[in-house]
């Protein structure tokens, strides 16, 4: 609303400007009519009233939409109007600017219709009284008036409306302007936890895991140092110095938003197989490795698979008390599918899904596929996540995905803990 009533002191110096010359040309056109004495000073003094109205309560009114200021001068230009045709016909002049101020100041359709009303009736008066009210004389001017009041009033209605729709269009401007505020705020907030929860996951897949490993390896070197087996140690600090190296490019490949450092300069078999010898080597497991059987896979499908693995090694080493480990990864129908073995001691129903296995759910939803964990034939558990070739990165599942991921939604330990 502000800025549509921004230009409105600009436009009402044009009023102003229009409103002189009007007058002016009433007063000259008074004093060529040919008038003398009393006549043409009631005429001027008519006219100066309803100057001296217009700079006192006019001007101002048209400036600050001061009703009461308005009607003031509306009386003043009402009955000078009046008075001044009442001496000289061509005073009429003055209805191109009184009909135009009594839209222009009056706030309502019905103020205005009523003041355009009272102007119409009283210079019908006026002319009729410069007659001595000639009923001829009446019958002649009264459907004149009646035809300009009629186009004044039209004309009034049409700028009204006008006025209302831009009113409208204004509110509704500020109405869409807030509500696309608010939800670029809402999309901002929503970004920034997704972000959060991304960085979350990718944390945890790499780097927690990686420092977990260091830990695990510094303890054992300990151990072996306490023993004076320096052989061990040595082979344990070169392990742990591998893996920091790892979780460094990991970490640099987070910041830059790059794929994870495994697959930059391998496929996703190859990565496995690293991954599995690297597993091996830290904790002196019996890893199995059968990645080979698989086509060229999409970016999307190669980083949900190959965090999965990582997921389910990191619970393997936490909670499985396993011997050996075997990770298959097959494709068949359009599918991918990755399934961790292990023989620990299995899942237990009283077990819920921490943040680890929350988050690869997640991850393989996202990509349209599912997640299921479950105890293994002859014992332990077992890992499989399927999910299309194409995998998805918009969220949007396939059919069905969702029903199956929530009803393979056990409480794990092992693989899944």
């Amino acid at each position: 609303m502000e800025r549509l009533y921004a230009g409105w002191s600009e436009q009402v110096r044009w009023w102003d400007a229009a409103f002189g010359v009007i007058v002016g040309l009433t007063a000259v056109a008074l004093a060529m009519e040919g008038m003398r004495g009393a006549q043409l000073a009631i005429a001027f003094g008519a006219l100066g009233a309803i100057v001296v109205a217009y700079l006192v309560w006019g001007a101002k009114a048209a400036r600050l939409r001061d009703q009461r200021r308005a009607i003031a001068y509306l009386v003043v230009l009402i009955l000078g109007t009046g008075v001044a045709v009442a001496q000289g016909n061509v005073a009429q002049f003055l209805l191109f600017i009184a009909f135009a101020q009594v839209w222009m100041l009056l706030e309502s359709i019905r103020q205005g219709v009523i003041g355009c009303i009272v102007l119409g009736v009283v210079v019908t008066v006026a002319v009729a009284s410069g007659y001595d009210f000639d009923p001829a004389v009446v019958r002649e001017v009264a459907p004149q008036m009646a035809a300009t009041l009629v186009f004044a009033i039209g004309l009034g209605l049409w700028f009204h409306l006008a006025m209302r729709r831009a009113e409208e269009h204004a509110r509704l401007l500020v109405e869409l302007q807030a509500a696309q505020a608010e939800l670029a705020t809402t999309n901002h907030e929503a970004g920034v936890l997704a972000e959060r929860e991304r960085l979350a996951r990718e944390i945890h897949d790499t780097l927690a895991q990686g420092f977990t490993s260091v830990v695990m390896q510094a303890q054992a070197a300990t151990a072996a140092l306490d023993v004076g087996d320096d052989g061990a140690v040595r082979e344990r600090l070169h392990v742990v110095e591998e893996t920091a190296r790892d979780n460094l490019a990991e970490a640099r490949a987070l910041v830059a938003a790059f794929a994870p450092v495994a697959l930059q300069d391998a496929s996703l078999p190859q990565a496995l197989g690293r991954l599995g010898s690297r597993f091996a080597e830290e904790t002196g497991l019996s890893v199995t490795v059968d990645a080979d059987r698989v086509g060229a896979l999409s970016p999307t499908v190669e980083v949900v698979l190959l965090r999965a693995a990582q997921e389910a090694f990191a619970n393997v080493r936490r909670h499985a008390r396993a011997r050996s480990v075997v990770v298959r990864l097959g494709q068949a129908e359009g599918e991918v599918t990755l399934t961790v073995s292990d023989d620990g001691r299995g899942i237990g129903a009283d077990v819920v899904d921490g943040f680890g296995l929350a988050g690869m759910r997640e991850r393989v939803r996202s990509a349209g596929g599912t997640l299921a964990v479950r105890s293994g034939d002859g014992g332990g558990t077992t890992l499989c996540a399927r999910v299309p070739v194409d995998g998805q990165v918009d969220g949007r599942l396939r059919p069905g995905a969702e029903t199956d991921a929530a009803g393979t939604h056990d409480g794990t330990r092992g693989v899944a803990g």
